[in-house]
């Protein structure tokens, strides 16, 4: 897993999110620990997925059901997560 580090700061700071809402469509805002907002579209991602643990999310009340651990998006205990760094930029 990538680890983004804020060198922004004299202290060097690893990259989480603290939070994240549900907008609608599949996309989420995610606030990160360092403040930052991202608007993140899952649709494409989940659209082209074969595989049936994730296809299952296109459902949006499967989706909306995510939970923060340890700083990271995790859906149903680490059956669907995305790379930090992927979350930051913005690309699933």
């Amino acid at each position: 897993m990538k680890t983004l580090i804020d060198y922004s700061k004299t202290s060097q700071k690893v990259i989480s999110v603290e939070n994240a809402v549900y907008i609608c469509d599949y996309v989420l805002e995610i606030l990160f620990n360092n403040q930052s907002r991202k608007k993140v579209s899952f649709k494409e991602f989940l659209s082209k997925s074969q595989h049936h643990s994730i296809i299952k999310y296109l459902n949006e009340e499967s989706f909306s059901k995510f939970k923060i651990i340890d700083g990271n998006l995790n859906w149903n205990d680490y059956e669907m997560i995305f790379s930090i760094s992927d979350l930051y930029e913005g690309k699933i």
